[in-house]
C-alpha cells in the first residue's frame, strides 16, 4: 500500500485537495479531525489536557478557545500540549493504516498540516505532496474565516515552516492559487499516475 503525505500551510487549499482525493475514493487520514475527536466529549486527550492546562475542560470536552488562549504565544505551553496530542494522533493514524492495509487498499493519503514541523520520519511516506498558493491568496482565504485576525494569522504562520521551504522538500507541489478546477485536475492526474 502506498502512503502519501499531504501537507501545506494554513489557507493553502489542503482541504480542497483532500476532498478531491476522497471523491476519487482514496482513503484520507485527517490529522486535524483526529485532534478534534481526541478533544471532543469523552476523547482520550480531554483529561490529560485538563491536567496540564487547568480551565481548559468544559462539559467533558476540551474548551478549544480556552486552550488556544493558554498556548498562543507560549512556546513551552505549546510544546507541553504537543507532547500530549502528537502520540495520540500517531496512534489514531496507526489504526487507520492497519485498517486500510487489511482491506488491500493500494493508496492512502495522510493529511498532516504540520508534517514537516513535527519532524516526522519522511521515510514512512512514498510521496510528499505540498499544496501551495501565493501569499496574498493565502492571506485572503484565511482572513475570511470566522474569528481570524491578522495577529492570529501571524501567530499561526510563525509556527509553520515557510511555504518556500515546504515546496523545496516536496516530491510534488499542488498549486491551488490558479483555480479550484486546476488543483482538482492536478490531484486527478496524480492518482491516475499512482
Amino acid at each position: 500500500m502506498k502512503v502519501w503525505g499531504l501537507t501545506g500551510s494554513i489557507g493553502m487549499g489542503k482541504s480542497t485537495a483532500a476532498g478531491t482525493f476522497r471523491r476519487l475514493g482514496v482513503p484520507i487520514f485527517d490529522a486535524d479531525a483526529a485532534v478534534h475527536g481526541l478533544q471532543a466529549k469523552g476523547g482520550r486527550a480531554v483529561r490529560p489536557i485538563a491536567r496540564a492546562f487547568p480551565g481548559s475542560e468544559r462539559d467533558g470536552a476540551t474548551d478549544r478557545e480556552a486552550l488556544r488562549r493558554a498556548v498562543l504565544g507560549q512556546p513551552e505551553a505549546l510544546k507541553r500540549l504537543e507532547r500530549i496530542i502528537h502520540p495520540l494522533v500517531r496512534d489514531e493514524q496507526a489504526r487507520f493504516l492497519k485498517r486500510w492495509r487489511g482491506r488491500g487498499t493500494s493508496l492512502v493519503v495522510l493529511d498532516i498540516p504540520l508534517l514537516f514541523e513535527t519532524r516526522r520520519d519522511l521515510r514512512e511516506f512514498d510521496k510528499i505532496l505540498v499544496v501551495s498558493a501565493p501569499a496574498a491568496v493565502q492571506r485572503h482565504r484565511v482572513l475570511l474565516r470566522a474569528g481570524m485576525t491578522p495577529a492570529r494569522l501571524a501567530a499561526i504562520l510563525a509556527r509553520q515552516m515557510p511555504d518556500a521551504e515546504k515546496r523545496r522538500r516536496a516530491d510534488v507541489v499542488i498549486r491551488t492559487g490558479l483555480s479550484r478546477h486546476h488543483a482538482q485536475a492536478a490531484v486527478r492526474r496524480l492518482v491516475r499516475a499512482g
